[in-house]
């Protein structure tokens, strides 16, 4: 994918309040008890290889870009209520970040549930509805880059996990 596709998914994310350090903060939560000698340094270059990848970079563009024309309130009806509202049964949102989440294998799909459903830092202010602002699709999409950063940690570090479990 063309350097510019990145640089532009990084703008894209950062215009809406999202920077690579609140991702930091997420995968912090998801590894803290598994992988104990977790350092920012090797989360922002697992992110970034994360960021780099073809699918992600997709989910980023059309998530992002679904959620704006939802704001401007540009999306045929009844879409434009679905998206509007996050109603819990659309599941779009959810299924396009898949794509994110199995990147690095099952473990993906168990931490993007758990981070979806506690919704921790960042998360819990792009679901909240109060700011006017429609982040349906994003706050799935970070969430899908958290788990699969974190995923690609642990199977970068399959011994220092081992060690924690198995040490007796």
């Amino acid at each position: 994918m063309p350097e510019h596709f990145y640089d532009r998914t990084i703008k894209l994310l950062e215009s809406r309040g999202v920077t690579k350090r609140d991702f930091v903060d997420l995968v912090i939560f998801l590894q803290k008890d598994y992988i104990k000698t977790l350092t920012p340094e090797m989360i922002y270059e697992s992110l970034d290889l994360v960021l780099r990848k073809r699918e992600v970079q997709n989910a980023i563009m059309t998530g992002i870009q679904l959620d704006l024309l939802a704001e401007e309130k540009k999306l045929f009806s009844p879409l434009q209520e679905i998206i509007e509202k996050d109603e819990g049964l659309y599941g779009i949102d959810e299924v396009m970040s898949f794509s994110i989440t199995n990147l690095y294998g099952s473990i993906g799909f168990t931490n993007y549930g758990y981070i979806d459903k506690v919704k921790p830092g960042i998360l819990a202010i792009l679901n909240d509805k109060s700011t006017g602002k429609v982040n349906t699709f994003l706050d799935d999409i970070v969430g899908a880059i958290a788990a699969a950063t974190a995923s690609r940690l642990a199977h970068k570090n399959p011994k220092l996990e081992d060690d924690n479990i198995y040490s007796n």
